[in-house]
């Protein structure tokens, strides 16, 4: 792990909200690191050595550890960005961190919906979830003793996937499993990889924030967006998104992929 060269926050300085009449200002106190998942230029992280992709993983939950214990921080992003399209500024296989002294509105809105959905009806909507997709099985990628792969029922893109802990985790920072995870993590890679002849994509970890890391009702995940289709006009005016390709579809393709 290294500091980012260009981080979007830096690390010194305290936030300084202040009012500007119905507008909010603060510094952009934050952290920015990059994870160098390994020495070998040509190789990617669906075709690093596993234990590569282990020793990753387990940098993640280090450093998310580590920055808990600032309080300026309320929650970390991490993600990977992969190829020019998903936004790669270099060729060298990375993933990145930022710590923020918010909570993303994407995020925060997800956690409000399960919230509402477990008030609703007392169970983890991403537990229900994995409950029916294990169940009918049309959507599954791939499975084992820890974790699922599957296709959304609604995805915002083609071949979008989520990798979930079949057991109720709210938190990153509550697993243990980096071996399984990684298995299933660069299996998913490699089976998009084949299928999709190596496409540009983003990956994100969503967990709780650090204020309520402990929770009955969120469900920690990694989401994984090959960029296929491009996002225009009526995407960002609406709010919907048009996907040419049905997840049961996309799951079968990737059930059937010789990796």
């Amino acid at each position: 792990m290294v500091p980012n060269k260009f981080p979007a926050l830096h690390v010194e300085g305290k936030e300084n909200r202040v009012g500007e009449g119905i507008y909010d200002r603060m510094n952009g106190v934050g952290a920015h690191e990059v994870f160098i998942e390994n020495p070998d230029h040509n190789l990617t992280l669906s075709s690093l050595p596993l234990k590569s992709v282990e020793d990753t993983l387990w940098a993640f939950h280090q450093r998310m550890t580590d920055l808990k214990q600032d309080n300026r921080f309320k929650y970390v992003l991490i993600f990977k960005n992969e190829g020019d399209e998903a936004g790669a500024s270099l060729e060298h296989s990375h993933s990145q961190l930022i710590a923020l002294p918010i909570i993303p509105h994407l995020v925060q809105e997800e956690i409000d919906q399960s919230r509402e959905y477990y008030g609703y009806k007392e169970r983890c909507i991403f537990c229900d979830i994995i409950h029916q997709e294990t169940s009918d099985k049309n959507r599954i990628i791939s499975e084992n003793d820890e974790f699922v792969s599957l296709a959304p029922f609604a995805p915002r893109s083609p071949f979008e996937t989520m990798i979930l802990p079949k057991k109720h985790e709210s938190s990153f920072l509550l697993n243990n499993h980096f071996k399984l995870l990684a298995e299933i993590l660069q299996k998913t890679l490699k089976q998009i990889d084949r299928v999709l002849a190596m496409p540009p994509y983003n990956l994100m970890v969503h967990t709780s924030p650090f204020h309520d890391e402990t929770n009955n009702y969120y469900h920690w995940h990694i989401e994984i967006i090959p960029k296929l289709t491009k996002i225009a006009g009526f995407e960002w005016g609406s709010g919907f998104y048009i996907n040419p390709t049905p997840p049961e579809e996309a799951a079968k393709f990737m059930r059937e992929a010789v990796i």
